[in-house]
């Protein structure tokens, strides 16, 4: 297995500056995954290394070959190699887990290679690929792979007990990479431990939420979580799977829109970035169409939704999607100086009349000129 990453000049450094050091490393998880699955290099971002060798000295080796190194979570064994305007490299000591409490664990940097494995959520996340290309998988994550089959490494429970996240990450998972009725001992595993998603932070849900709504079809694994109760749990308001169904959009914060039955107030309770937030409490519920009050980008929002809700039929979605390409608002061409100019001195009298010639001109289409609007203000002025 030789993905093209693999051979590229950052990788090649990293490899050589940890061998100069005699230190072995083995590329693990998303990088192996996605690279035996066929996504381009260009498309896989960040790569994770695995390494026996401790933090310290994975630093010390990068710090003598000139690599910027960062000390990201030393706690857990971890240093983020940095290349100016290349893919970072997040390098972890093997590990496996003293305690944990179910979000956080204490870490023993004493594994091998297979007790490293062991500790790993899924499958097809604990193959490991070395430098020459050659893959190791002890746990059986390249034929779970090809049978598009998500499964826990080892037993589910225990994965669940480590760090109850994985359980909306198995479901975000199956969005992804599975088929079918998922994997019966996961879903079981994860049905007992919904009740244990109520400690999860509002920032962590979100983040896997809509990791799972960008999958390319959501909506069976959102059926799976329906049935095993997570989806209940994490996400009361999912009363719309239908909706999301029909929806001609891959955007997950417009997909979160059309999978709940109200939208108000969620934003605020995931948690999302502000600019989420006002988005997604502008669609609740669509508003009427209305390409100047709403903006382009909000009434594309508003029209993909009413499609999705049977609302307007597909050939008045492409002509209202169509008017919103390449829009450019019309701009009110009187202002204040105009008022003043009739000798009306500043106040709430100036805004009255500012109001009401632009209602005028929104009401005649914008079709007034400057000219025409200038005689109205002087009319009702």
């Amino acid at each position: 297995m030789n993905p093209a990453w693999l051979g590229a000049r950052e990788t090649r450094r990293l490899i050589a500056a940890l061998a100069a050091a005699g230190i072995e490393a083995r590329f693990v998880g998303g990088c192996v995954r996605d690279s035996l699955l066929g996504v381009p290099a260009s498309r896989i971002d960040d790569i994770d290394v695995a390494t026996p060798a401790r933090p310290e000295a994975v630093l010390s080796a990068l710090e003598a070959a000139g690599i910027r190194a960062v000390p990201t979570g030393l706690a857990h064994g971890t240093v983020t190699a940095v290349f100016p305007g290349a893919r970072r490299f997040e390098i972890t000591t093997l590990r496996r887990d003293v305690e944990t409490d179910g979000r956080h664990a204490v870490v023993a940097f004493d594994a091998d290679w297979a007790a490293d494995a062991a500790r790993r959520d899924f499958t097809i996340n604990a193959m490991y690929l070395a430098p020459d290309g050659t893959l190791f998988d002890p746990a059986g994550g390249q034929a779970d792979l090809a049978a598009r089959h998500v499964r826990f490494v080892g037993d589910p429970a225990r994965r669940l007990d480590e760090d109850v996240l994985r359980l909306l990450r198995y479901y975000r998972f199956e969005a992804r990479f599975g088929q079918g009725a998922g994997d019966a001992a996961a879903r079981a595993a994860c049905r007992d431990a919904v009740p244990r998603l109520a400690g999860l932070s509002a920032e962590r849900v979100a983040r896997e939420l809509l990791g799972l709504l960008g999958a390319a079809d959501p909506v069976r694994a959102l059926g799976l979580m329906r049935e095993d109760g997570a989806l209940a749990a994490v996400l009361p308001e999912a009363e719309r799977i239908d909706r999301l169904a029909r929806l001609r959009s891959r955007d997950p914060i417009l997909r979160l829109a059309a999978l709940v039955g109200s939208a108000k107030g969620l934003g605020e309770r995931l948690k999302l970035p502000r600019a989420d937030r006002d988005r997604l409490a502008g669609l609740a519920p669509p508003p009427a169409l209305d390409l100047y009050r709403l903006g382009a980008a909000r009434y594309r929002d508003a029209a993909l939704l009413l499609a999705a809700d049977g609302r307007i039929g597909r050939d008045r979605l492409r002509a209202l999607l169509g008017a919103a390409e390449g829009w450019t608002p019309p701009v009110f061409p009187v202002g204040g100086d105009d008022v003043a100019a009739l000798g009306i001195p500043e106040g709430p009298e100036v805004g009255r009349l500012l109001a009401a010639v632009k209602g005028w001109w929104e009401e005649g289409g914008f079709a007034a000129d400057r000219a025409a609007c200038l005689r109205r203000l002087a009319e009702l002025a």
